[in-house]
């Protein structure tokens, strides 16, 4: 089983997303409440992958 990891520039540029740093911080606040909720874990600074 594979888990994606990724941070949120690179979802960005998955999502064909603006990629400027002021678009890229706002989707940073969004996965960090779902780090805290428990649907996302933080392996690294800036990473975010599914909870398994």
């Amino acid at each position: 089983m594979s888990v994606f990891v990724a941070s949120a520039r690179e979802l960005h540029e998955l999502l064909g997303m603006p990629t400027d740093e002021a678009t890229v911080n706002i989707t940073r606040r969004p996965l960090g409440r779902l780090v805290r909720q428990g649907f996302l874990t933080q392996p690294g600074r800036g990473r975010y992958q599914k909870r398994t």
